[in-house]
Formats: C-alpha cells, sequence, structure tokens
C-alpha cells in the first residue's frame, strides 16, 4: 500500500437542506462530516473500521469537542483536515480543521477522543497490537490546534429533567448503537427557534460514557452554568432497566450572533 500524509484533507458541501433558518450548516450535519473526515482517514491508511472489522474491532468515540468562529453557509464547499495527535494504547486523539475551500477562512476546530473496542465483547482493545502499532507512523506533532482539549462536563444537584426521548431505526448507526451525532442533536433542540435566532454555538464538549441502543429511552436533564453556558445530562434506559444510566454529558457554550 502507497504511504498516505499524515493529514487528511477532505472536500464536503453545506448543503442547503442540512442548514437551519439562518442559512448556515446545523452542528450536527458537521459533526457527521467530521466523523466521515475520520473514517476517511483511518480507512486511506489502513486501520480504518474497513480492515478493523476483518478482526472484530470499531472505533468508538470517547469525547468530542468542536469549537466555531462562524458555520459555513448553505452551497458552501470547505475543507475538514485531521491528523492523528498521539496514540495511546487504549485511546488516540484525533484533531480537526475546518476551512473554506476558495478563501481558506478558519471556520474552527475540534478535537476528538477514540477507543477502539472488540465488537463481540464491547470491551477496550489494545491500538497498538493492531498491525504492529502501525498508526502510530500517522501521528503529526506538526499540526496546529489551537484550542482547549475537552473540557470536563460536571453534572450538579441543580440539573432538572428537560425531556424524555424513544429511540428508533434512525438513530442507528454502522456500529449498531445510537449514532454519537444524535446526542448533540436532541441536546441542541432544547432550546426553540427564538433562542437561536439571537444565539450561535460557539463551542460543544461532549463526554460519551455509556453506548444506548434503539429502543432505549433517552432522559435529558439541564443544567444553566451561565448565561450563555449549560451542561446537559443523557441518561439512558432499556425495556429491562429499572433505573435509567448515564450515557453522555455535554456543555454547550453560545454567544450572541
Amino acid at each position: 500500500m502507497e504511504q498516505q500524509t499524515k493529514v487528511g484533507k477532505y472536500l464536503f458541501l453545506a448543503e442547503p437542506f442540512h442548514c437551519d433558518f439562518s442559512n448556515h450548516l446545523f452542528m450536527g450535519h458537521l459533526g457527521n462530516h467530521l466523523l466521515n473526515a475520520a473514517d476517511f482517514h483511518a480507512n486511506d491508511r489502513d486501520f480504518g473500521m474497513h480492515y478493523l472489522n476483518t478482526i472484530y474491532k470499531t472505533w468508538v468515540l470517547s469525547r468530542l469537542s468542536i469549537e466555531m468562529h462562524e458555520m459555513p453557509s448553505a452551497y458552501a464547499h470547505f475543507y475538514v483536515e485531521t491528523w492523528v495527535e498521539n496514540v495511546m494504547r487504549f485511546f488516540t486523539h484525533r484533531n480537526f480543521k475546518m476551512t473554506d475551500s476558495e478563501t481558506g477562512r478558519v471556520y474552527g476546530y475540534g478535537r476528538s477522543v477514540w477507543a477502539m473496542i472488540d465488537i463481540r465483547t464491547r470491551q477496550p482493545a489494545d491500538i497498538l497490537a493492531v498491525k504492529d502499532g502501525a498508526i502510530a507512523t500517522y501521528v503529526d506533532t506538526q499540526m496546529s490546534c489551537p484550542i482547549d482539549t475537552p473540557l470536563r462536563v460536571k453534572t450538579g444537584k441543580d440539573m432538572l429533567l428537560q425531556r424524555t426521548i424513544d429511540t428508533h431505526y434512525s438513530d442507528v448507526d454502522v456500529n449498531g448503537h445510537i449514532n454519537s451525532v444524535k446526542y448533540i442533536e436532541h441536546a441542541l433542540n432544547l432550546w426553540d427557534a427564538h433562542w437561536y435566532q439571537t444565539h450561535r454555538i460557539h463551542r460543544i464538549d461532549v463526554a460519551y460514557v455509556a453506548e444506548s441502543h434503539w429502543g432505549d429511552r433517552l432522559h435529558l436533564y439541564l443544567e444553566q452554568v451561565s448565561d450563555e453556558e449549560y451542561n446537559i445530562c443523557i441518561l439512558k434506559q432499556s425495556v429491562d432497566e429499572e433505573l435509567p444510566v448515564e450515557t453522555c454529558r455535554i456543555k454547550i457554550r453560545f454567544v450572541n450572533n
């Protein structure tokens, strides 16, 4: 296999029906573009799901942080660059940079943490044991990602239940669990359209705690930290569980438009 560059660069389009009423890309669709770029990058370098599934392994997202100066507008073509910042035995750190394809203007950056699991046991797998740790040859420490590392999302006693959601077919992804971005979309729906007329998302931090699956009910709890910063805790509850279990935590920081 021909040696690939360490940094992958992929062109995407802000399709008009993936944009909100402000004519800008939904955060959820941007999140899916980042996950696709990560998948393309890993597959191109032979440590993606195409290969991993043959040895009963897959990647799962553990942390995701996205910080945006602005969102691409409808019909804009933009690049997502992605690279692996470092690799440990059970986790790897991957970064993202989003730029306008014509002007090079930077829209924002992302950081993520991934774990490898065995798809039969759902237990962590040793990343460095796959192909003698070949992923380490693609670590790039030169590319800059000038945003904070994923922030710790705390949950306090003041969190209040806002909504309970049933999960269905379209919530489930190729890994057989609720898609990572679906949690973000459900969380962002806690605010109405009037809020988004005067606010935009500056940064979002997601900590994935446990998998949830088709048929689980999701309970969304919200806590206001400041005028424009909120913490969300999402609990899952399956039909055979008496008590709900935490599945992810989200911190959202808004700014005025």
